[in-house]
């Protein structure tokens, strides 16, 4: 496929208005849906009613029959996810900036469920705009000044023939900086996405993963002086906060060599200047927890 022909085609894509109505729409599926996020059958009952609508500004990429004939002549291009920045929403007003991507998936041979991602990236991103004018108005309205910043952006952490796992990061700026990080990964052969609970028989992943993280903490300290994180055992005295155990549903993603990622949002288990962080699990002390093998290897 020629390169001209891809990019008017994501012109198109882009040329597409969304509905108004899609808001309301987006707003409730996604509130009844996060109810029930661990419970399967009850998360995919909204999937169908944010498929619906936004099909009405995703037909052109998700839906195009040439685009999709295209790609599968193409060897090796049968079962390739694409990802494109679909909506930006930017500001720059004096000391106020901000530049959020909206990514959106294409590719996924379930529909419902790229469907249901893209609505989830479109939504957050426009809360996110929606927060930053309303807190510049609410500075305005009280003679305040200040200095305040929010950036959003995607990037693809694996994309092989059965995983694909897409970060979105949140950069807030006021004084100092915080940066987020979320992660969706992807069965692509099974078209399932994947929880971190999801990938074991119960829930002694957390104590073994969490005893090894704090090792790894430890290990780095005793290694570099500049390395600092909020451990107990590291020769810091009262260390802030100090990290025990992981989330549950810990922000994760697995990654090319087949391995998994936690991840920890700058500011959630070390000081600022450390940023986010990973540490790599090593499957082996994972193995006689997990489901299966089919992922972690």
């Amino acid at each position: 496929m020629e390169d001209k022909h891809l990019g008017a085609l994501k012109n198109e894509y882009l040329a597409v208005p969304i509905p108004e109505e899609l808001d309301f729409i987006v707003k409730k599926a996604l509130k009844e849906g996060g109810k029930n996020k661990m419970k399967k059958t009850k998360a995919f009952r909204w999937i169908g009613v944010i498929a619906a609508s936004f099909a009405l500004f995703t037909a052109t990429i998700n839906m195009n029959p040439a685009f999709a004939q295209s790609l599968a002549e193409i060897p090796g291009m049968e079962n390739v996810i694409k990802v494109l920045t679909f909506k930006e929403y930017t500001l720059n007003e004096d000391n106020y900036q901000a530049n959020l991507k909206v990514p959106v998936i294409d590719g996924l041979k379930d529909k419902n469920l790229e469907s249901a991602l893209n609505a989830k990236y479109l939504e957050e991103n426009k809360k996110l705009y929606e927060d930053f004018i309303a807190d510049i108005s609410d500075l305005k309205e009280h003679g305040l000044e200040g200095h305040m910043g929010v950036d959003t952006g995607y990037e693809v952490k694996t994309d092989n023939e059965q995983i694909f796992s897409i970060g979105r990061y949140v950069l807030n700026t006021a004084g100092s900086s915080s940066t987020v990080f979320k992660y969706d990964t992807i069965d692509k052969k099974n078209q399932v996405l994947i929880t971190l609970p999801s990938l074991f028989k119960d829930e002694q992943y957390i104590p073994v993963i969490s005893k090894y993280i704090q090792e790894q903490m430890r290990k780095q300290m005793l290694a570099d002086e500049g390395i600092i994180y909020w451990v107990t055992g590291a020769g810091l005295e009262n260390p802030f906060d100090p990290f025990e155990r992981i989330a549950e549903d810990q922000s994760f993603y697995i990654n090319s060599d087949g391995k998994l990622v936690l991840s920890f949002d700058k500011y959630e288990v070390a000081p600022g200047y450390m940023g986010v962080v990973e540490f790599v699990i090593p499957s082996e002390i994972l193995a006689d927890l997990l489901v299966s093998d089919d992922y972690l290897h």
